[in-house]
């Protein structure tokens, strides 16, 4: 588990929000896009990802 919340560089589709969550708790990043695309249906999960873009800082690595 990796120590801060952070878009990496590399590995990423769109903005790497989904790729930072999974690395920052170790879970496979399939799963955590597939929760956005599940709250993406209900209608929060657009909204959830915007806000995190805006807020999670780009890796330095």
């Amino acid at each position: 588990m990796s120590r801060q919340l952070a878009r990496p560089r590399n590995g990423k589709w769109i903005a790497g929000v989904c790729a930072g969550l999974a690395d920052r708790f170790g879970l496979p990043r399939f799963l955590v896009r597939l929760g956005f695309v599940i709250f993406g249906i209900v209608g929060v999960g657009e909204l959830v990802y915007i806000g995190l873009w805006i807020l999670m800082p780009k890796s330095d690595l």
